[in-house]
């Protein structure tokens, strides 16, 4: 079920009206919850088996994590569970690439390689297996509220509820933002219908699907054109704006999503972390990562990098440490070699910034800020060829069509589509920096009222958000 359906809409009118009825009070997360499996097995009923051993998963470790006294018991326990989500997330989304290092080729194996062949990764498997991990580890780490264990922890069908709501919270279902279990366990509690914040749910709904139906699927049919053999023949100036068009589709496509999913989770009383800041006004790579995908970037951060020793040891401990991370977090996205060469790709970029890091950051010269995010918005967008063409050699040709293709005339037709949906994304980096400049921003009631005209008047044809393939 897609954020864009009337089905959607539906579940969503018809959960929030039985959600908030009196009588229901009590029983809020059960509502949630059966929401929850209702929005992920609308589709395709077998995700709910996968769902459901999810949940069980981390309700089983967790339970044992916060409720027993021996340290042994709760390690054991944290080790199982997390070792059950890699085993489950590896299964359906590495199988096979894991089988073939073992000599497997498709079609052998018998009834084994029917098996892997026939494995399909269901969505929003790598958002809910990473929140399972974010419970098990800091129900360890004693992080997920003293009110909650106290009350919650002792009692099997609390402990339960929350765990399987944690894991089935519709909003965040298939493509995140990535909750961790002590910003959101804590948060568990009867909400009332007047405390909704009427006007940021609005407006974090108009501008979510203004970014992904009037910008996003609009530009999609622009960067249709971006893939091979068709790159091969168009002009250096077409390929470069298709490359801008996709840089600007991705930030629409998955920032509209994650607005979408904030501004639901807020009309049923649960705040959800911001998942992007902004990111493409960025003068470092490291202030990319602060700002671009937050809830992944911090996951990344605080389970593994600082676990592994973070920036605490040596200089080459810590360089290694970063290209570790970034490696992982690409192959996070897939198991195909262009995710684990984007994240290589992104792991060398900060090692390289890393020792000018703070002379970069104390150039504040409007010349030299300029130049800064030109060469951070340029090495970014060049970065994600390795999301749109997932074979390396097609990236190659890429850049060989666009050094010999200078003097090939360009279509200006899809130039001047392509720039003008990037126009909004465009202004509404700028709005950003007016108003952390001056502190006010121009942006007023009227410019939601026309999102929501384009919304009504001028979307793109309907398409599947880009981050659930991850």
């Amino acid at each position: 079920m897609s954020f864009v359906s009337i089905e959607f809409l539906v579940l969503v009118s018809v959960t929030i009206f039985i959600y908030y009825l009196p009588p229901v009070r009590k029983w809020q997360p059960l509502v949630l919850i059966t929401a929850g499996f209702v929005f992920y097995g609308y589709d395709n009923h077998y995700r709910l088996f996968l769902l459901m051993c999810s949940a069980l998963i981390n309700f089983a470790a967790s339970y044992v994590c916060l409720t027993f006294q021996d340290r042994r018991a709760q390690v054991s326990a944290t080790a199982v569970g997390v070792t059950c989500n890699l085993a489950l997330l590896g299964l359906y989304k590495y199988g096979t690439a894991i089988a073939g290092v073992f000599g497997y080729q498709a079609g052998t194996l018998g009834g084994v390689g029917s098996i892997i062949d026939d494995l399909v990764m269901p969505v929003g498997l790598s958002f809910f297996t990473f929140q399972g991990i974010s419970l098990l580890v800091d129900a360890l780490r004693d992080k997920t509220n003293v009110k909650f264990h106290r009350e919650a922890a002792g009692s099997f069908w609390s402990q339960g509820a929350a765990t399987f709501l944690f894991v089935a919270f519709f909003p965040t279902l298939l493509s995140g933002p990535i909750m961790k279990a002590h910003q959101f366990m804590p948060q568990i509690s009867v909400k009332r219908f007047r405390d909704i914040d009427w006007p940021q749910c609005v407006k974090g709904l108009i501008l979510g699907y203004f970014l992904k139906m009037v910008v996003a699927d609009n530009l999609k049919d622009q960067t249709f054109w971006l893939t091979y053999p068709q790159i091969v023949a168009f002009s250096s100036v077409n390929l470069l704006t298709l490359i801008l068009g996709y840089s600007i589709q991705l930030f629409a496509d998955f920032a509209g999503y994650s607005l979408i999913a904030i501004a639901i989770a807020r009309l049923v009383g649960y705040r959800l972390p911001d998942n992007f800041n902004f990111p493409y006004i960025s003068t470092t790579f490291s202030e990319f990562w602060r700002r671009w995908h937050i809830s992944l970037s911090t996951w990344l951060r605080d389970y593994l990098y600082f676990p592994l020793g973070g920036n605490r040891k040596s200089p080459s401990r810590t360089y290694v440490n970063l290209f570790t991370v970034m490696l992982l977090g690409g192959l996070w996205h897939g198991s195909t070699w262009n995710y684990a060469f984007w994240g290589a790709y992104h792991g060398t970029l900060l090692i390289l910034e890393r020792p000018f890091r703070d002379r970069l950051t104390h150039w504040d010269h409007p010349c030299l800020s300029l130049l800064k995010w030109l060469v951070v918005f340029s090495l970014v967008t060049l970065g994600w060829l390795f999301f749109k063409l997932t074979d390396l050699h097609h990236v190659v040709s890429f850049f060989k069509a666009l050094w010999n293709n200078t003097g090939v005339a360009h279509d200006a037709d899809k130039t001047r589509w392509i720039l003008l949906y990037c126009v909004p994304v465009g202004v509404y980096h700028l709005f950003y920096l007016i108003k952390q400049r001056s502190g006010s921003i121009m942006a007023a009631d009227w410019l939601y009222a026309a999102m929501l005209f384009a919304i009504i008047c001028c979307s793109g044809n309907p398409s599947t958000f880009i981050y659930f393939q991850f």
